[in-house]
């Protein structure tokens, strides 16, 4: 065992180590030592001021009992539905196209990613402006060009979600147009020429000869796409507080009422409790998603 040892330190075991101690601290304090306090006090009845009460179970009891749990689970999936219609192919379609233009590329790259550098807070209030319910309101004021409108755009129950995904696609789709094109680089441009010669237009090299070759990002950016949009928490918290009549309460900001909104605040075991129920949650759902799509993102 000490031969082994020795000859582990001399290959450069006990130098690699080193060099990644100070990675390992900084991870474990700052990420895992969260994870484990948050099991901790999912199981406890705290305030954390004074001392916690062990109350085992009754925790997920509470949640699994709090009839607005369903409720945010279906405008989360309500949510992650659209986001995915309009979202997902809004950046590739996006970055398809900027990659056929000859001129100006690196402007449109700057202009597609500029939403991404806004303060998620001021694209909201900004975008809150917008969506002014008043006939003079923006959104209302251009919709009535064309004879359409008005739109109560967050105080209906009918339009409120559908406009927190409008927002929240404009805001994101910036960084995932960036990694669509940075892929489309590696694409080699003999294919293109090949598609040419046998006579394929635009959207058939689209779809016979990008998509195979993106096919492993484009898999990788739909369950990241995925676990984002389960965490939503700042368009439905800014634009509507979860209204009107719980139509945009999600799984987060119910988390968030548990632990500090003035009706139920303070349950911090409960928050915990149901932050942990939807880490597993996400957790299994990304693992069943690589085992299904491990053989598609290679072939």
């Amino acid at each position: 065992m000490l031969t082994r040892v020795r000859r582990w330190a001399g290959d450069g075991g006990l130098s690699t180590l080193l060099f990644l101690l100070p990675l390992l601290v900084v991870f474990g304090v700052f990420s895992w030592f969260p994870i484990v306090r948050a099991a901790v006090m999912s199981v406890q009845q705290t305030n954390l001021v004074t001392a916690p009460v062990f109350v085992g179970l009754e925790n997920f009891e509470t949640v699994f009992s709090d009839p607005l749990l369903w409720t945010a689970v279906r405008n989360t999936g309500w949510f992650a539905l659209l986001a995915l219609l309009f979202g997902y192919p809004i950046p590739l379609v996006a970055a398809v196209v900027m990659s056929e233009v000859r001129r100006w590329r690196g402007l449109y790259s700057a202009l597609a990613y500029l939403p991404v550098v806004v303060p998620p807070v001021v694209a909201v209030l900004m975008w809150k402006f917008f969506y002014d319910a008043r006939p003079e309101g923006v959104f209302n004021t251009m919709l009535a060009w064309v004879g359409i409108g008005p739109f109560s755009w967050l105080q209906s129950a009918a339009t409120a979600m559908p406009s927190l995904v409008l927002e929240a696609t404009w805001a994101a789709a910036g960084g995932t147009v960036i990694i669509y094109l940075a892929a489309l680089l590696g694409v080699p441009p003999e294919l293109y020429d090949a598609a040419e010669v046998d006579g394929a237009g635009v959207w058939r090299k689209v779809w016979h000869v990008t998509m195979p070759q993106l096919r492993g990002v484009l898999l990788v950016t739909l369950i990241l796409q995925v676990i984002g949009t389960a965490q939503v928490f700042v368009e439905p918290f800014l634009f509507t507080g979860g209204g009107p009549a719980n139509s945009t309460i999600t799984v987060l900001l119910l988390i968030y009422d548990y632990a500090f909104a003035s009706s139920l605040g303070g349950d911090y075991g409960a928050a915990t409790a149901l932050s942990l129920l939807l880490a597993a949650f996400l957790a299994v759902l990304s693992a069943v998603y690589f085992r299904l799509t491990r053989s598609w993102s290679t072939s």
